[in-house]
């Protein structure tokens, strides 16, 4: 019998990524690499493993994802929100723990633009009284 499989989308920034989670203990790949290596900061990988902390279920999935657009933090937070809405899509159970930490939620903090007459989005020009 093939194992389950379960496709979610997950946004950070500009940062988009795509997770396939199966039902078979595995590793987590990002982008055909070992998460190890495609994100090297051990704070980075804490923020993808948390769902599956949250969720109970460390080690019991297999992860394929690939990820694209943003900055590593960006990508992270995308990956995140992706591995989340895929567990819930695999065992509704764990829909409690994650929405309490607010996992399923896209985080909708994005750059604001820069304002014309301004040097940058709130920083004015230096005022001259005299």
């Amino acid at each position: 019998m093939a194992a389950v499989t379960q496709y979610a989308t997950g946004r950070r920034k500009c940062a988009v990524a795509r997770a396939w989670v199966t039902g078979t203990a595995g590793e987590i790949t990002v982008n055909e690499q070992p998460l190890e290596k495609a994100f090297p900061r051990l704070t980075l990988r804490q923020i993808i493993q948390l769902p599956l902390e949250m969720a109970g279920a460390t080690g019991k999935y297999s992860i394929k994802a690939t990820v694209y657009g943003g900055g590593p933090t960006g990508q992270a937070g995308a990956l995140r929100h992706a591995i989340a809405r895929a567990l819930v899509a695999m065992s509704p159970a764990a829909r409690t723990p994650l929405k309490k930490e607010g996992l399923l939620t896209r985080d909708s903090r994005v750059k604001e633009r820069k304002k014309y007459g301004q040097k940058g989005a709130r920083k004015r020009f230096q005022y001259s009284k005299r």
